[in-house]
């Protein structure tokens, strides 16, 4: 069997990432395993008595299952926020987030007065083929309405195998009548490298998550970007990692290794030897010197806190922002069973300089505060980190709340992205940008 080890902000964020890496599972047998105290068997009876009262005296017929599963639930997240159970559905959506691929249509949806909005249809899926317009209201799928679903079940019927098809009834404006469009469904990829070029002398480079595309996604967009702006032009670039909450480890570290030309990219320690590893740079740097301004907030978490830390211990680029989330645990996905896992907090990460920013989080160059507007104070409340969550892992010193991670829809009114802008065309001048290599971590 095999186990992956995760990076994630688990029930924190919608769509939170997972991370990283696979290695043998250890299998703890005989010696090889701290041998259970006596009282531990005494109370493994008492959870056996329980267990058998219920079933037999409860005023229903209960679900065994269901039963054991809370259990185990139960047990886990006394341990700590990232810690639980992970039944057959929770697999299934793990392995979507962490391939960055699925059999589905190719359209990202919202859910507006109980029906399904389409935001937009990605290039070239079944979606956009079909002819599916932003704005279209999804009514039914296989001629069975949506009102009364979630948002997450809707999506759940409309993913499924590939080569199947299915039928959705839409809604359009100035259209009379609903009508049916039937699509097949075939392989989506999860799109998470969004970049631009600003003004013919920036590349903007958006990260929402980190899997197993992030990588290869970033490759192309730093290539496209120095393809299009002449290098005399290129003043530098923008790695947005706000309200990114994480992912796949080996996608963070192959991110970090994109800026950097050696040294150490994080390190992680637990309780056993295996658990203990050190990731490293290998040679080249895809921006080609080029400065860098990494922007983070307070959902930025997990893997992209290694990234930027990454980045800030070697003085590769200037973090610029509030104070990131503050997750800096690891977990590891242990299978059970061919359709469900543990996902267990195994270790610890720290930045390159050996700090850790458990419970506390990675503190920007540059702080710049975005504005939150006054109908969205009551709405979203404060601000929560790591720190905020019961039983957390304890941090390394002192401990602090996470920061707002709201971001200006409009990017004219994008406080933290315009103040990048202007530093790196020199409209605005800070000490920390750009930031003096001789004072990073030695290589």
């Amino acid at each position: 069997m095999k186990r992956k080890v995760f990076l994630l902000l688990a029930g924190i964020l919608v769509g939170a990432a997972f991370t990283v890496g696979l290695a043998q599972m250890r299998i703890e047998v005989g010696g090889s395993a701290r041998a259970a105290a006596p009282d531990t068997y005494k109370q493994l009876n008492l959870f056996g008595d329980v267990f058998e009262r219920i079933r037999s005296d409860y005023v229903e017929v209960p679900d065994e299952a269901a039963l054991i599963e809370a259990a185990i639930n139960g047990m886990l997240s006394s341990l700590d926020p990232h810690s639980g159970y992970l039944n057959a559905a929770a697999m299934r959506d793990m392995n979507v987030q962490t391939r960055g691929e699925f059999g589905g249509l190719g359209i990202e949806v919202t859910m507006e007065n109980g029906v399904v909005k389409v935001m937009a249809p990605i290039d070239d899926t079944p979606a956009a083929k079909a002819g599916l317009l932003t704005g279209d209201l999804i009514v039914a799928i296989d001629g069975e309405s949506v009102e009364g679903l979630t948002l997450d079940q809707a999506v759940k019927k409309m993913r499924g195998e590939v080569n199947t098809p299915i039928v959705l009834t839409i809604k359009r404006e100035n259209v009379e009548r609903p009508f049916d469009v039937r699509l097949v469904r075939a392989i989506i990829h999860i799109q998470t490298v969004r970049s631009r070029e600003e003004g013919g002398d920036i590349g903007y480079i958006r990260i929402t998550q980190f899997n197993e595309q992030t990588f290869e996604e970033l490759d192309k967009a730093i290539k496209r970007i120095r393809a299009n702006i002449p290098p005399d032009k290129l003043r530098g670039f923008v790695l947005d990692l706000r309200n990114n909450p994480g992912g796949l480890l080996d996608a963070a570290v192959s991110v970090s290794d994109a800026f950097l030309n050696r040294g150490e990219i994080v390190s992680t320690r637990g309780r056993h030897a295996e658990e203990t590893k050190r990731f490293n740079a290998r040679p080249g740097d895809l921006a080609d010197g080029k400065p860098v301004i990494v922007l983070i907030n307070g959902g930025s978490a997990s893997a992209s806190e290694i990234v930027a830390g990454a980045l800030q211990d070697h003085r590769r680029a200037t973090v610029l922002g509030t104070r990131s989330f503050g997750k800096a645990s690891v977990q590891t996905i242990i299978p059970l069973s061919a359709e469900s896992g543990l996902r267990l907090t195994t270790a610890r990460y720290y930045t390159p300089s050996g700090r850790s920013i458990q419970a506390k989080g990675i503190d920007p160059d540059i702080e710049v505060v975005s504005e939150l507007p006054p109908e969205l104070k009551d709405q979203l409340g404060e601000p929560r980190g790591e720190a905020s969550l019961k039983g957390h892992l304890s941090g390394e010193g002192e401990e602090l709340s996470g920061s707002s991670g709201y971001v200006p829809p409009d990017p004219k009114d994008d406080k933290q992205l315009n103040t990048a802008f202007d530093l790196l065309r020199g409209t605005q001048v800070n000490n920390a940008f750009p930031p003096d290599p001789n004072r990073g971590i030695p290589n």
